[in-house]
């Protein structure tokens, strides 16, 4: 019974008024209990509402633009063949008004991966190029303890040659070369400059570590190198403008050849994407056919072997 609107007040609900009584949380809120697991499987069904639901379709790009004016991103992006993107960019400079010796750069974005998780890692190498596009010499230090081999890499145009008393400089950086050359009498005491020098050690597989110092030298001193950034982006430079096509074309060869050299053969292509480019132009993409160095698969070289051992054998004629 309720009390009157007058303000009468029943003796029991006047008692129960008075001392309050002492209620658990689980009987206050019957529901509490019952409240996480509801919210629980509420969060577990839009969850797998959202992993039901199929992801967005991404629009098609079409392929050419019809007109002047059109927004890139609704468009693939064109690839040129290289002879004709090495013409475009010398035409770029002669509208732009831009240096004629400017240097050109090439993009390569590679493919690291291999078989169960593992993949290339970064590396970095040194190659002649067919055609130098710069008088820069490169400074080479040659160790060697022999007074004949060292007075030899002074006459071959060594920076800097010694023996273990450079090691103190090196390490306190007040020595320092673009490469390291040595003799294979001396590696042993070179130890300590491994974690200093890292990929610049000298080493057989380098071709930094022997016993012919004009050939190393001369190596050396004239190579083009360059190193993987960001584990999968080599960008470097590769020739100026004002050279000959064909020039340009064979740098670019004989580095992206070398590259290739990193990656089985028997795996994907290394190279996924190349772009070429100017000091002041914009990234052309290539075509990669007929860049990229032909390798022929095992598998077909056996099929058609089998194919023409076939065809040699003679028939057999029934009597």
């Amino acid at each position: 019974a309720l009390a009157p609107r007058c303000g009468w007040v029943l003796p029991g609900l006047e008692q129960r008024l008075a001392v309050p009584a002492v209620v658990s949380p689980a009987a206050a809120r019957p529901y509490a209990a019952a409240a996480k697991p509801a919210k629980k499987d509420a969060r577990r069904g839009r969850q797998e509402k959202v992993k039901e639901k199929p992801p967005p379709r991404r629009r098609l790009l079409m392929s050419k633009p019809v007109d002047d004016v059109y927004l890139t991103w609704l468009y693939r992006r064109p690839s040129y063949e290289l002879r004709q993107a090495v013409g475009m960019l010398k035409r770029f400079q002669e509208l732009d008004f831009t240096h004629p010796k400017q240097f050109v750069y090439i993009n390569v974005f590679l493919d690291m991966a291999l078989q169960k998780k593992k993949k290339v890692d970064p590396f970095s190498s040194s190659v002649t190029l067919p055609h130098r596009f710069t008088d820069e010499v490169n400074k080479v230090l040659v160790f060697t303890e022999n007074v004949q081999e060292a007075e030899v890499a002074r006459e071959h145009g060594a920076a800097i040659v010694g023996g273990v008393e450079l090691i103190k400089w090196i390490l306190e950086d007040e020595i320092q070369a673009d490469f390291y050359v040595a003799v294979p009498a001396i590696i042993p005491k070179l130890i300590p400059l491994r974690n200093k020098l890292k990929r610049k050690y000298p080493s057989t597989r380098k071709n930094s570590l022997g016993t012919d110092i004009p050939k190393m030298l001369q190596f050396f001193r004239e190579c083009h190198e360059y190193t993987v950034e960001n584990e999968n982006i080599i960008k470097t430079r590769i020739a100026r403008l004002d050279m000959p096509t064909e020039h340009i074309i064979a740098n670019l060869k004989t580095i992206i050849h070398d590259i290739c050299t990193f990656k089985p053969s028997n795996f994907d292509p290394i190279v996924q994407r190349l772009v070429i480019r100017s000091s002041t132009s914009e990234g052309l993409l290539l075509d990669l056919d007929g860049i990229l160095p032909r390798v022929e698969k095992v598998e077909e070289k056996e099929e058609e072997n089998a194919v023409d051992e076939d065809q040699q054998k003679p028939e057999s004629v029934n009597t």
